[in-house]
């Protein structure tokens, strides 16, 4: 395919309010995109939008506060925003939650609500524009997974379960629509944005383990979003099938993959500080059942 044009057409984000949304939205304007900007947080998008108004006064820059975790909602989303914007060029799958704590220490419906917004919802809002982007070849889809749609970390079965499921809807996507619309999946590594300290603790695990691990996390998040909004942006003008953001966090962890597909595991984790520990999972284990017991 040709190289994708930025300019004159009309891109969707979701979660624009923050993080490597924010910095899409403002990459995007920069190389003449008008915007449709969707987030959770409206207070996050009358900060963003207007700053976008201010520097490029010539852009149609359009704001929806949505709850991507309500499936009926995003689906009437998705449909909505194919019948007002039939000039779509751009969907930008970004938005996307996450919950601390294992799987046994977790609720159906906390899993649940990330399964919800980071996998669902990026099928949903695709499935409703789809038309529309068929409807101007050379348009495109991006689907920012994460590196843990590469390897599995412990302790995020809910996150990587969605991120393996956007990485494996992004690659099939890209085969099926192969000449008519490209389609870029993101692996961001360790980009400095809201997620860690916006992560909520599940139900059942010990908060105050999970808030240092919180920390620790936090700490190896230090590629600004901007930094990454480019690649993605460089990414989609090129055509590519697939962006990975972040030597040691992203690329070093997929060759490690590549090299040890079943013991991988061991090596990321003492390179993310992450290693197992035999005697925590032994005390959680013991709090869970503590707490079923009281429940």
């Amino acid at each position: 395919m040709r190289p994708y044009v930025f300019g004159g057409g009309t891109a969707v984000v979701t979660g624009a309010g923050s993080g490597i949304g924010e910095a899409l939205t403002y990459g995007l304007a920069d190389r003449g995109s008008h915007l449709v900007l969707v987030d959770q947080h409206a207070d996050r998008l009358d900060r963003v939008a207007p700053a976008v108004r201010q520097r490029h006064p010539g852009l149609h820059v359009e704001t929806v506060v949505a709850d991507l975790g309500d499936h009926d909602a995003t689906v009437e989303l998705g449909l909505r925003l194919a019948a007002e914007h039939p000039e779509t060029t751009l969907l930008v799958n970004n938005a996307g939650t996450s919950v601390g704590g294992e799987l046994s220490e977790l609720t159906l419906a906390e899993l649940d609500r990330v399964l919800e917004v980071d996998l669902r919802a990026v099928i949903s809002l695709t499935h409703g524009l789809l038309p529309v982007l068929l409807a101007h070849p050379g348009s495109h889809v991006v689907v920012v997974s994460s590196i843990f749609g590469i390897f599995a970390a412990p302790g995020q079965v809910p996150y990587v379960t969605a991120k393996f499921g956007v990485r494996g809807f992004a690659e099939a996507l890209r085969h099926e629509l192969a000449g008519r619309v490209g389609v870029t999946v993101v692996h961001p590594g360790g980009v400095a944005t809201r997620i860690a300290a916006d992560t909520p603790v599940a139900a059942g695990t010990d908060g105050v383990a999970f808030d240092l691990t919180r920390a620790r996390v936090a700490g190896l998040l230090r590629i600004p979003p901007a930094s990454a909004a480019e690649a993605i942006l460089r990414g989609v003008g090129r055509r590519r099938g697939r962006v990975l953001i972040g030597w040691l966090s992203a690329r070093l962890p997929d060759l490690l993959v590549r090299a040890l597909p079943g013991a991988y595991g061991g090596v990321v984790g003492v390179l993310a500080g992450t290693r197992f520990d035999p005697r925590v999972a032994r005390d959680r284990s013991r709090l869970t059942l503590r707490r079923r017991g009281r429940a």
